[in-house]
């Protein structure tokens, strides 16, 4: 068994580095591919990978998704799930809250998740635009009620999404592409701050740099959002994704465009000029 994980190990780790080599340029600025490397080999020490034997190059394309988007294996940023008999990248909540900070067009101050327990107050209040979540959290080992989201943006408006557990394990029933598996079992908790903080970004312009990072960002996730009949990309390809997502994105940013006035058109040579009065040095 030692041997077939060295043997996987050792072919994984030729083929990341003839990945990097050939795509590095996709890789954020400053970023350090020998640390990436050695943290993503050295938590895959940790991983099943007796049916990886063939999967190798899959594997280092999996792991590469996260170097395209900045994330560390390590501080477990994001993870590798089996799908189907394959590697599958996936994003932990921390990722995406990092990701947002990173990538958001309108810059963010801060991005959260939370859990909601039995005997713990919470409402949120609506002023406007603007959502204010109360939540008064104690420590607690009671049943999860519940999660929610908040991002609050430099211009001080803000955005929240809730759901409550039902809501939460209905997605993982229907679409989770591992609803039985260990993140659900062993760190409910967590997922559930995933799946409501994901459900926010859906309303999150993100400007990735390239499409390397789009397409790494629309596949981590886990709910296959081809799947998932409330999703707008239901039964859709990755690439009828990726243009449905570009189209929001250049809707999102007719809103920050400012509105053309009639003046915005007057030519220069009508615009009328103005007598200035003129004041003689030492009057």
């Amino acid at each position: 068994m030692a041997d077939i994980k060295n043997l996987v190990l050792s072919n994984t780790n030729s083929k990341l580095a003839e990945i990097i080599e050939k795509e590095g340029k996709a890789f954020p600025k400053g970023f350090n591919t020998l640390r990436f490397k050695q943290n993503a080999l050295t938590v895959l020490q940790g991983v099943d990978l007796s049916k990886m034997v063939g999967q190798e190059f899959n594997l280092a394309r999996c792991i590469i998704k996260g170097a395209y988007l900045g994330l560390d294996f390590a501080n477990k940023e994001c993870y590798v799930i089996t799908y189907g008999g394959k590697p599958e990248f996936m994003t932990d909540y921390k990722g995406e809250e990092k990701l947002v900070l990173n990538f958001a067009a309108r810059p963010v101050k801060n991005i959260y998740a939370q859990i909601v327990k039995e005997n713990e107050e919470f409402y949120v209040e609506t002023n406007g635009e603007n959502k204010k979540v109360i939540h008064r959290q104690g420590l607690s080992d009671g049943k999860i009620l519940g999660a929610y989201a908040v991002v609050i943006y430099k211009d001080g408006t803000s955005n929240v999404e809730v759901m409550t557990r039902k809501e939460i394990e209905t997605v993982r029933d229907k679409f989770s592409k591992q609803a039985k598996g260990k993140a659900w079992t062993d760190s409910f908790g967590e997922m559930c701050k995933k799946t409501v903080l994901r459900r926010l970004c859906k309303h999150i312009q993100l400007n990735f740099d390239n499409l390397e990072q789009m397409n790494a960002w629309n596949t981590s996730s886990d709910v296959d959002f081809a799947t998932d009949i409330t999703s707008p990309y239901y039964g859709k390809s990755l690439e009828e994704i990726r243009d449905m997502r570009l189209k929001e994105v250049r809707e999102k940013n007719k809103q920050f465009e400012k509105p053309e006035t009639e003046e915005d058109n007057i030519p220069f040579s009508d615009l009328p000029i103005q007598d200035a009065e003129i004041v003689k040095e030492g009057e």
